[in-house]
């Protein structure tokens, strides 16, 4: 298995009412980034946080902000989220026909990239931009809720990055969003998980973070 792995708590499950004191709460439970999920209600059917939010929260905490954008045609919108604060913007693959112009407008503004695969979407719909990627999520779950299961056949697509990354050298990281907890940590870290998204399980405390 890997040395390092990260932890990436997910905003989507904190409590709104008290935002700041989440953020506090991902800082002492080893959070290495805070991850901030962006919904539009056309991409996903929910809403979520947008600019001024996170451009607020964003000076309440030292941690980098992972800021997947759960929105259709990102490009339109990524310059917006870079000004507000975001370090690593992930995209989904299936929400724009321009993944490449994304991953270089977040890279000519310093940032990181990401994509991001909803379930049953292939990692070969990727294989042309993944040597130039930063973050591949795996949704394990469909997206737009939080507290749904671990999608089984989602592993197959985290071992196959895996190899892929050690095969051809490539520096990408594997991250994993939804239906994270103590039961399936263990079978996503075996499988050569990266970055572990938790939601839920984390403000339960379910999850905690060593470094």
């Amino acid at each position: 298995m890997k040395e390092k792995r990260f932890l990436s708590p997910s905003l989507l499950s904190a409590d709104f009412t008290n935002l700041a004191s989440s953020l506090k709460f991902i800082e002492e439970g080893g959070g290495d980034f805070v991850h901030v999920d962006v919904m539009d209600g056309h991409f996903v059917p929910q809403v979520s946080f947008g600019e001024p939010v996170i451009r607020s929260i964003r000076k309440a905490c030292p941690l980098p902000f992972d800021v997947h954008l759960m929105v259709e045609r990102p490009e339109s919108s990524i310059q917006s989220y870079i000004d507000c604060g975001a370090d690593f913007i992930t995209f989904h693959q299936e929400a724009t026909c321009h993944a490449d112009r994304c991953v270089q407008m977040i890279h000519q503004a310093g940032k990181k990239a990401g994509i991001a695969l909803c379930p049953a979407t292939p990692v070969e719909s990727i294989s042309p931009i993944l040597p130039y990627i930063d973050i591949v999520l795996v949704m394990t779950v469909n997206p737009g809720w939080g507290g749904q299961n671990l999608i089984p056949y989602t592993l197959e697509k985290v071992r196959e990055l895996a190899d892929i990354q050690k095969n051809k050298g490539y520096k990408f990281l594997v991250s994993v969003d939804g239906g994270v907890n103590p039961d399936t940590l263990v079978p996503l870290l075996e499988a050569g998980v990266d970055i572990v998204v938790s939601g839920s399980s984390f403000f339960k405390g379910e999850i905690r973070w060593s470094h």
